[in-house]
């Protein structure tokens, strides 16, 4: 196996809008492929799957990923619909599942970087706040709907986050972050915890913002899928909408 490891680039064009990703694009935002899994680059505001009134999202595209006469691959993970950058895909039935297993293990690394309103009081630490699904009934147009929201609380599920900051300026931090355990919503809400909800954080934060400018960042995975095959590590570039307060936090670039 040769893996095709790619070193990221920075963006030439503004991130596709809804229902415009087409087949030279979505092959243009892959950073890794092997005959098992390939890695993608997943612009922000893109859902990765169809759930509730979503009618755009990113596994109607995954056939332009397709061997010809072959079949599609399948997301190994999910990144939420504002977060850009790695999310991996399974290209065989055994590469996805062996993909599924490292998850549960939390044999993948994943690395995220993100921009903050405010400046934590340590340059790192650990995030350790169990966080909990609270779903709330409501009327929507006569159907029954209903919300969530996720929220640290003590008997929730264990969530903890390793952080370290980059850099700041003009009253914002730029943060790395790894989180140990993968919770719905974990490293936004465990941020606005300490007090620096992430920059067009549409629910979190102080403010509500609309999809796709929420500065959140899958900046690399690593893995090994068996000792036979060769580490997989891909690096995404960082997002057109970010990079603004990036620089203005020290950011020099790719």
């Amino acid at each position: 196996m040769i893996p095709d490891s790619l070193t990221p680039t920075p963006p030439t064009q503004a991130q596709p809008a809804p229902g415009s990703l087409t087949a030279e694009q979505l092959r243009a935002r892959v950073l890794h492929r092997d005959e098992l899994c390939f890695v993608i680059d997943k612009p922000a505001g893109l859902a990765v799957h169809k759930a509730g009134r979503i009618t755009d999202h990113l596994e109607l595209y995954l056939p332009h990923l397709a061997e010809p006469g072959g079949e599609p691959p399948k997301l190994a993970h999910r990144l939420d619909r504002d977060t850009a950058g790695c999310l991996i895909l399974g290209r065989t039935l055994w590469g996805l599942k062996r993909l599924g297993q490292m998850f549960a293990a939390g044999h993948v690394e994943k690395t995220y970087w993100a921009v903050a309103e405010g400046i934590p009081e340590a340059e790192t630490g650990v995030i350790d706040l169990p966080l909990l699904k609270r779903i709330e009934p409501k009327s929507d147009a006569g159907f029954g709907r209903s919300s969530w929201t996720i929220l640290p609380d003590p008997a929730g599920q264990p969530a903890v986050t390793d952080y370290r900051v980059l850099g700041t300026g003009n009253g914002r931090s730029w943060l790395e972050l790894r989180p140990r355990t993968g919770r719905t919503h974990q490293i936004r809400v465990h941020c606005a915890a300490i007090g620096c909800p992430l920059v067009g954080e549409p629910f979190y934060g102080p403010e509500r913002r609309p999809p796709g400018t929420l500065h959140l960042l899958a900046r690399s995975v690593a893995f090994r899928m068996a000792f036979e095959y060769a580490p997989v590590s891909a690096v995404a570039p960082a997002p057109e909408h970010m990079r603004d307060a990036l620089s203005a936090c020290g950011w020099r670039g790719e």
